[in-house]
């Protein structure tokens, strides 16, 4: 092995990877040295490579601790959650001289000796973040953060479904052009009471970097601004309290802009209208800029002081951000000299003169966390036992407030993306800034801690997109193809102990998006610890045994034979809808976007072909009572094959239930295709309200089929359209409650 080589593995970066089994290929040296550059390690000359390797050695023979250790408080026989003061496996804890003693200071403030023997297993320590103090019989000592994490996630107690959607495209007859959290609540209300669903999964609703002059605002909701608050475009203005109190000019303004609103939401329902988050953002501004005059009541305001108290640094960096953002652009990379750096006496002198506008935007940070909380309390107040099941999107916008504040965690020149596969032969580049693997654990994690923190609040689920991220990435040096990059490796088990531990304190289940390329023994360690994985219907295949006897592709797996650890779905929000995947719809529409990698002819013979195969598939199932033939049947078919799989958990796509074609984002595309700015509508493309489609037949027939694939016949269907005059008797939803310790439900802190 060469030196570089050397170098690069004591680091974590790895000089080759595999695209395929039996393939192998190298990266380039310069590369490697930029990777390395990256990480703070200088490797420019062969000198340089000889020093580094040298200082490292001597690094590592006087360390005495790591900055941080994870150990991990083994759970019960029953999968019942570790103690809150549990026995712990002490491998996390490096090798130590004999006689060294070890000390820990707890998170609430105790002092607790942890023994001198470092090979000893079974010894107490609360979960939580706490301080290891060593003293070695030579007289060193060194002091790590110590973060004693359960061994597994919270768990999913019985079979559930629910439904996965889009919240910008849920628009209702209130929303101001775009789905909103007050809509959400209403969809979890509908959902759990009248569908028995459990949880709804969401599209990330972190915080957008804002449009620059003359531009339109980045609608993807994975390239944020900052993952750790909601963007407030996703507010319901009306259901501000503050909202009710306006007066005089104030109250036409607001009415005039309520007016305005309903125009813009018009015109987004209308056939091929389309989602204006600019527009909506504007008047949502203009709105909130009124409500703001209207001051707080005494109780609003201690609530918010101790938002402001909890939310701590994080908040006013990411409010100072939207505050100069507001004055100088929204790419912090072209600030005036000083403003790059958060802590900087210019930083400061400036935040002094716009404590207004940062105060407007920790405002803005309460009140969604408000809207937040409340459409939560709403889903677990019809029974859901999970809620809602936020999204985390992989990384940030370089440009936006996360990437400022947080830059001293981040690698500088570096993208992250994917290497050329059989999908992508020229790789992928997300554009996304990589957390620096040393920096966070020189830190304790505190950041990641911190965002984890801040995104379980008001949640029962968390999905993790790219979850394969938490063991390595794809780094692309600034200015580089990314076929010219190189896998760099995270501390996997420091990075799923952090996770394990904040979901264990917020009792939430995690779901980890592991679709595509994944290092083999990921899934196994991902299982193993109890995060779901996700498996997508089209691409389970019986890949160990080959029978289509016309083609190479195997054959669909038998349901029996998917794992019982996943999140099975039929369709995501990067992939063809159910109906377009049918009907053959997507493959017209990849050709009409230059997306197709052969002719349209073969492609769609090799299309309807796959398709054919699902149909023969489902009726040897028995799937397919109503018989072949009929788009609604055959989706309530496949739906009813992913509810005879094991699978914990099983997601509708909301769009399938009125039979919409289009998908919400098409990979490879920008102006080509309105990505994420489309309402949900139905299979003619007619914007569907959230009111018609809790009332449509379709709907209907296709929740109660899951329903009762997966407990059996419910005792109250799902009302017809116009039973109860188009609204649901207080009756009806008395009749749907659950009991406050029905089996199903997951309480705070309660894991399984």
């Amino acid at each position: 092995m060469s030196r570089l080589a050397r170098l690069a593995a004591a680091h974590g970066v790895c000089t080759s990877y595999d695209p395929a089994p039996g393939r192998t290929i190298r990266v380039p040296d310069d590369t490697i040295v930029e990777v390395l550059a990256a990480l703070g390690v200088d490797a420019s000359t062969p000198d340089a490579v000889r020093d580094a390797l040298a200082r490292h050695a001597r690094e590592e023979a006087a360390r005495l601790l790591p900055p941080t250790v994870v150990v991990r408080a083994p759970s019960r026989g029953d999968s019942s959650p570790p103690a809150a003061s549990a026995p712990v496996v002490r491998g996390g804890v490096p090798p130590l001289p004999d006689g060294t003693a070890l000390r820990v200071e707890t998170e609430d403030g105790r002092t607790l000796d942890w023994g001198a023997d470092p090979d000893a297993d079974g010894e107490r320590l609360p979960l939580g973040c706490h301080t290891l103090h060593a003293e070695a019989p030579d007289g060193r000592t060194a002091s790590a953060v110590l973060i004693v994490a359960p061994d597994r996630f919270p768990a999913v107690r019985d079979r559930s479904f629910g439904l996965l959607i889009q919240l910008y495209s849920l628009l209702s007859s209130r929303s101001w052009g775009m789905g909103d959290l007050a809509d959400l609540a209403d969809l979890a209300a509908w959902s759990g009471r009248a569908t028995g669903a459990d949880f709804i999964q969401l599209n990330p609703l972190h915080s957008a970097v804002p449009a620059a002059e003359g531009e339109r605002v980045d609608p993807s909701p994975y390239r944020p601004s900052s993952r750790r608050f909601a963007d407030p475009v996703h507010l319901r203005i009306e259901e501000i309290s503050e909202y009710a109190y306006l007066r005089g000019e104030a109250r036409a303004k607001a009415d005039e802009l309520l007016a305005q609103a309903a125009e813009l939401r018009e015109a987004t329902l209308a056939k091929d209208g389309m989602i204006d988050r600019d527009a909506v953002w504007s008047l949502k501004r203009r709105a909130l800029e009124l409500v703001r005059t209207v001051p707080l009541g005494p109780g609003r305001h201690v609530a918010y002081c101790d938002f402001l108290a909890e939310q701590g640094q994080a908040l006013e960096d990411h409010a100072v951000w939207c505050a100069l953002a507001e004055l100088h652009g929204p790419d912090w990379r072209s600030w005036p000299a000083g403003l790059d750096d958060p802590r900087s006496a210019a930083t400061a002198r400036v935040r002094g003169e716009l404590l207004d506008r940062v105060d407007f935007h920790t405002w803005l940070a309460w009140l969604t966390d408000a809207q937040l909380a409340r459409a939560q309390r709403t889903a677990r107040d019809a029974g859901m036992s999970i809620g809602l099941v936020h999204d985390l999107a992989l990384g940030v916008h370089p440009s936006g407030a996360e990437a400022w504040a947080l830059k001293d965690f981040l690698a500088t020149g570096m993208s992250i993306g994917a290497p050329p596969d059989a999908f992508s032969p020229h790789g992928q580049d997300w554009g996304l800034p990589p957390w620096n693997p040393g920096a966070l654990a020189a830190s304790g994690y505190a950041p990641y801690r911190a965002l984890l923190r801040g995104l379980l609040r008001h949640t029962g689920g968390l999905r993790i997109d790219h979850v394969m991220g938490l063991f390595r990435l794809w780094w692309i040096p600034e200015g580089r193809p990314p076929t010219e990059g190189a896998y760099v490796r995270y501390d996997a088990e420091a990075m799923l102990g952090v996770l394990a531990l904040e979901a264990y304190r917020a009792g939430a289940v995690v779901v980890g998006e592991d679709l595509g390329t994944v290092e083999p023994g990921v899934r196994g360690e991902l299982a193993g610890r109890g995060v779901l994985g996700t498996s997508v219907l089209w691409f389970e295949r019986d890949y160990d045994h080959i029978r289509t006897p016309n083609h190479e592709v195997p054959q669909p797996l038998e349901p029996r034979d998917w794992r019982v650890d996943c999140l099975a779905t039929a369709t995501t929000h990067d992939l063809p809808s159910t109906a377009a995947r049918l009907s053959g719809d997507h493959v017209a529409l990849r050709d009409g976007l230059g997306l197709l990698s052969g002719p349209l002819a073969e492609e769609q013979a090799r299309d309807a072909m796959e398709t054919a195969e699902w149909i023969s598939h489902l009726t040897r199932l028995d799937l397919l009572p109503e018989g072949p033939g009929e788009e609604e049947s055959e989706i309530r078919g496949l739906y009813r094959f992913l509810a005879r799989t094991p699978a914990k958990m099983v997601g509708v796509w909301l769009p399938d239930g009125v039979g919409d074609r289009r998908p919400q984002n098409v990979p490879g595309t920008w102006d080509q295709y309105p990505n994420w700015r489309l309402p949900v509508a139905d299979g003619d493309g007619r914007p569907v309200t959230l009111e018609e489609l809790v009332t449509s037949p379709r709907m209907r027939d296709l929740l109660e089929t899951v329903y009762e694939e997966l407990h059996g016949p419910r005792e109250r269907r799902i009302p017809a359209p116009g039973q109860h005059g188009g609204r649901y008797s207080g009756r009806y939803r008395a009749s749907h409650a659950e009991p406050e310790d029905h089996p199903g439900r997951v309480t705070t802190g309660d894991v399984r």
